[in-house]
């Protein structure tokens, strides 16, 4: 009784019934037994309805507060490799190369049939700086570039606002092909994809390192987590600092959260030591 309550079905009544009276009758032309077996069976369709809307109902509130939509859940983690020995600043140029040859024209999961261009990542191999996105876009498949897009225009603009320049910093994302649609990636494609994103980060190797959204914090972390639960502080990755924030795409969707946003940029900026500029 208390689990038909808690889907909201309260109203119950008891009829006895005669033991002769589930005996079929030819007159009435069907049994007690089975217009007993008939509620039942609504009975059962009415449960099932209530738990999907309050299923449905749970998540329209996770996304009234801001939350990212979370990863499907179908396949773990795989281990992230073992921290590389540092490269010598003047070999982390040649180092990623050989990372990006290496991923070649990549056929190793389902992404490649509809990408256009691999999207390796942009920026100076000795970054004190990352982000690492999801994964490219229709603009980002088009030009091999990564936040190139729409995304791309407003990362640019948090990376002004915190007093650096696109080219002094490192971008990437977990995997390197468009997902259809722009889906988010699914977890085989994402663990597939994730070791050579672990190898750039090795040799980059910046002070702080910025995931952008659910997805990057996902598969950085190894843990699946509300966003809201991981950002606002700093996290202990790879001898380095890891920071979350919401992706570029969801601010546009929601320009609400950007101060929040820019909040988590500034636990960024005081790792690294810099200071706002000021506005002119």
């Amino acid at each position: 009784m208390r689990f038909y309550r808690d889907l909201g079905l309260t109203d119950f009544y008891c009829r006895q019934v005669e033991p002769v009276a589930a005996v079929d009758d030819p007159k009435l032309g069907r049994s007690v037994a089975e217009e007993l077996a008939e509620r039942e069976g609504l009975l059962q369709a009415a449960i099932a309805a209530a738990a999907q809307s309050a299923a449905e109902t749970a998540a329209q509130q996770t996304n009234i507060f801001g939350e990212e939509p979370a990863i499907k859940t179908r396949k773990g983690f795989s281990a992230p490799p073992e921290i590389a020995a540092a490269v010598p600043v003047e070999e982390r140029a040649a180092a990623l190369q050989l990372i990006r040859d290496e991923i070649g024209d990549c056929t190793r999961c389902a992404l490649h049939t509809g990408r256009h261009s691999i999207v390796f990542a942009d920026g100076s191999p000795t970054a004190r700086l990352m982000f690492v996105g999801e994964g490219p876009g229709a603009d980002e498949d088009a030009q091999g570039l990564p936040f190139v897009g729409r995304a791309g225009q407003l990362l640019n603009n948090m990376i002004a606002a915190m007093g650096l320049k696109r080219e002094e910093v490192y971008i990437a994302n977990v995997v390197k092909c468009r997902p259809p649609g722009n889906r988010t990636p699914e977890p085989e494609e994402a663990n597939t994809c994730s070791p050579f994103l672990f190898r750039q980060i090795d040799v980059v190797r910046p002070q702080v390192l910025v995931a952008l959204g659910a997805t990057a914090a996902t598969y950085l972390l190894g843990a699946r987590q509300p966003l809201a639960g991981l950002r606002g502080r700093v996290h202990a990755f790879r001898g380095m600092s890891l920071i979350v924030t919401y992706h570029p795409a969801f601010l546009l969707r929601d320009p609400r959260q950007k101060k929040e946003a820019w909040a988590d940029l500034q636990i960024a900026m005081k790792e690294l030591g810099l200071k706002a500029p000021r506005q002119s």
